[in-house]
């Protein structure tokens, strides 16, 4: 089996949806967006492998891609696809290790030169963010601004996924062209319709076509 690849479009980052993380990624297949993210901030441990394996089962065999946050030992008991790291977790050469050459590896960038090492490590993609300021973390990094994609862009050697306060009013700002993915997660998990959110952002991003870097 090879390694899956991040197709270009919307990059669900579930954290504790109001409408439930089953019935989330349902609509992300059905939609077929390119990745869901399990982003559980919990400490039970037996429910988070419960909600990977779920959606595990839910995403197998559809174009969306499973991606789990912070745990690669998790992402290997639920087989996803890939697993997302940040500056402050586990190297994505540790995990690279742990999770071997077939699994995807994603790492949070919050800078220039966090992207630029970025380009030494065994990754296939980077976040890079927050573009606009956020409430989905207590403690935020910097808001980099959406000028500074183009510089992320201009430095990476891997596809740039944006994120940080990004919502349908907010997306039109940002240069689409010179990122892979967008990624929110309380445009689609507060909206009122997430169904139709998550159709619209994703096809307001897989009309810019991205250059490779």
């Amino acid at each position: 089996m090879s390694k899956p690849s991040l197709a270009k479009g919307l990059y669900l980052i579930l954290t504790n949806p109001q409408n439930g993380y089953e019935a989330l990624t349902r609509w992300a297949v059905q939609v077929q967006l390119p990745a869901v993210q399990l982003r559980y901030k919990g400490h039970d441990e037996n429910h988070l492998l419960e909600l990977a394996q779920k959606m595990r089962y839910l995403t197998t065999d559809s174009k969306t891609l499973f991606i789990i946050n912070d745990r690669p030992d998790i992402a290997l008991a639920a087989n996803a696809d890939g697993v997302h790291v940040g500056q402050e977790d586990l190297s994505p050469r540790e995990v690279r290790k742990i999770v071997g050459p077939k699994m995807v590896v994603g790492l949070s960038t919050h800078n220039l030169d966090q992207v630029i090492k970025a380009n030494f490590e065994p990754i296939d993609y980077i976040g890079f963010g927050p573009l606009f300021h956020t409430t989905s973390k207590s403690n935020p990094d910097p808001v980099v601004g959406p000028q500074m994609l183009l510089k992320a862009y201009q430095n990476s050697k891997v596809p740039i996924v944006a994120i940080g306060g990004i919502t349908m009013d907010r997306i039109r700002s940002i240069d689409l062209s010179v990122c892979n993915n967008v990624a929110v997660i309380s445009a689609v998990s507060q909206a009122h319709d997430p169904l139709k959110i998550m159709q619209t952002l994703n096809r307001i991003i897989q009309e810019y076509k991205t250059d490779a870097p």
